[in-house]
């Protein structure tokens, strides 16, 4: 049997070893573009939750197994995050009741975590992690049949998954060409294992990184003292309620309470407990109400004038300041509402930031290719816009998983938009109707935005033989509607003949966005070259997004 302090440093040993091993799991990405980040997002993923499991102890393998998977759900970034976190919160169903964990148990618990990383994914890819995951369940299923204890069992799993992982080559083409296993089915094996050193050797992996890993959505510089605060309320006042079941009391009636003495109030609940935040002048208010609802714990207090006044000292003269708020990793704190509708923009670049702010876009979250932000960054974002309706719109495929997570975990109506580029963002705003409902918008904006051709010009971040092309690493890479279609080596012919590959009698405008690394000159250069020639007829547009990673994003319509 496998009790909830074992199984806590089981996910702590499993966290450190993906930690550890996270770039030799980016390094095994195909895709030639500078992305990589399968071993990151991973990690990154799992140590939201080693946070939050560092601080239990003597608790059940039910409390571990759902405080994990409640961590994982909000700390969640790009589809291997998002993927991994199902799969750990149909582990934790599979322990509901249980004070420890056996093999019947254990076998029952990945076999729901399997059943709902399948459930949430449309179109499931087989060779992937979810292959991995899987069969790790097969034969933990058939370990347990066995009569094996619950530490033969786990290897069995182990033993499972390493097998699966070792043929997804055969199972995708693209694998085996690169002569490569897929990066999240092996970031998958590395947290069993790291886990399976604690159940079996009663050995934790330590973490080799002192420090933990910063969000990828959190600037550098001190927001507190870069201008005056507008502080109503003293004191950031939070803490978690175990809920007493017996007094069936509505969180919402809490909540209530809470408006009545503060503002900046989140309510969030499942069926164990509610975590609230509120800013208020009477923090022992609020630990007296909450505790009608059931025991208090994490409470903590922070006086936010003493704390504004102190970060003033800290702040440096030179910090940028981003064209809109950037969404920070923080708790999800409500604002009022103001208004019907608001928009969330994922991007990356002040340019593009600022671009979005001016088509309307309430909140910015920064993020993109390589800095895939995670359900908590996008979450806060959304309890900071002032509607009671908000569209999120993720512009990029690896975030859209992420995005939908925090559907339910809001207060707000949300609305994710399965943009997958900047071009399809922007055309979905542009599409916005004000007068119109949420759902005729959401159609009118998917449909308006299916009909943009997005390209990209961006390096080779490797040598690599992908979808038909041989490409060498620092090669200009072409992509059209995220597909390689060439290699180049000189930048204007790359974005002349893509804008010409992706144009047709019809098209009318064309954007070029440059990133950070054009310089003025030489993109006002190319996009006069392209002017001239796609002719008058089609009207081109030049825009510094100051974007990284790609060199120009380019939109035809």
């Amino acid at each position: 049997m496998i009790n909830g302090n074992t199984l806590r440093d089981a996910l702590l040993s499993g966290a450190n070893n993906i930690v550890n091993c996270r770039q030799a799991v980016d390094e095994l990405n195909v895709f030639p573009v500078p992305d990589g980040d399968t071993g990151t997002n991973m990690s990154m993923t799992i140590s939201a939750s080693a946070r939050e499991l560092a601080l239990l102890n003597n608790e059940t393998a039910e409390k571990v197994a759902k405080t994990n998977a409640s961590a994982l759900l909000r700390g969640a970034r790009g589809n291997s995050g998002v993927i991994l976190s199902l799969l750990f919160r149909g582990f934790s169903k599979g322990l509901k009741g249980k004070e420890e964990m056996d093999s019947e148990s254990l076998a029952n618990a990945i076999k729901l975590g399997v059943e709902a990383a399948y459930n949430a994914v449309m179109k499931p890819t087989e060779g992937t992690i979810l292959t991995v995951a899987r069969v790790a369940s097969e034969y933990a299923a058939k370990a347990y049949s066995e009569g094996r204890d619950v530490v033969e069992t786990f290897e069995a799993m182990l033993e499972g998954a390493k097998k699966a992982l070792d043929e997804t080559p055969e199972i995708l083409p693209v694998l085996k060409k690169a002569g490569v296993v897929d990066a999240g089915g092996k970031g998958f094996v590395v947290i069993l294992e790291g886990m399976l050193s604690v159940i079996r050797d009663g050995k934790m992996i330590e973490s080799a990184e002192s420090t933990a890993t910063a969000s990828p959505a959190a600037t550098q510089r001190n927001a507190a003292g870069e201008a005056e605060a507008d502080i109503t309320f003293t004191y950031c006042t939070e803490f978690i309620v175990k809920r007493d079941l017996k007094l069936d009391k509505d969180p919402k009636a809490l909540r209530a309470y809470l408006e009545t003495i503060g503002d900046c109030v989140v309510v969030v609940d499942d069926d164990e407990i509610i975590k609230v935040h509120v800013h208020t002048d009477h923090p022992g208010n609020a630990f007296e109400k909450g505790l009608t609802f059931g025991q208090l714990i994490n409470m903590k207090v922070e006086n936010m004038r003493d704390q504004h006044e102190r970060a003033k000292h800290d702040t440096k003269e030179s910090a940028p300041k981003a064209a809109a708020p950037v969404a920070e990793a923080k708790e999800p704190v409500s604002v009022a509402i103001e208004k019907d509708y608001g928009f969330v923009a994922v991007a990356a670049g002040e340019g593009l930031q600022a671009l979005f702010t001016d088509l309307g876009a309430d909140r910015i979250v920064s993020g993109g290719q390589t800095m895939n932000p995670s359900t908590d960054d996008i979450l806060y974002a959304i309890e900071q816009t002032p509607a009671s309706t908000v569209f999120v719109l993720p512009n990029n495929k690896n975030i859209i998983m992420a995005a939908e997570q925090t559907i339910k975990l809001s207060t707000r109506k949300v609305v994710v938009l399965p943009t997958r580029t900047i071009p399809q963002g922007i055309t979905a705003m542009l599409n916005f109707d004000p007068d119109a409902d949420a759902d005729a918008n959401a159609i009118a904006m998917q449909k308006a935005y299916a009909n943009v051709q997005t390209g990209q010009v961006t390096f080779a971040a490797r040598d690599s033989d992908y979808d038909g092309h041989q490409i060498k690493k620092g090669e200009l890479l072409a992509l059209a509607n995220g597909k390689v279609s060439f290699t180049e080596t000189d930048l204007e012919k790359c974005v002349i003949k893509l804008t010409k590959d992706l144009s047709d009698k019809e098209t009318a405008f064309v954007t070029l966005i440059h990133g950070e690394d054009v310089k003025e000159a030489q993109a006002e250069r190319i996009c006069e070259a392209l002017q001239d020639k796609l002719g008058r007829d089609v009207e081109v547009t030049l825009v510094n997004g100051g974007q990284p990673v790609y060199y120009f994003i380019i939109s035809v319509e």
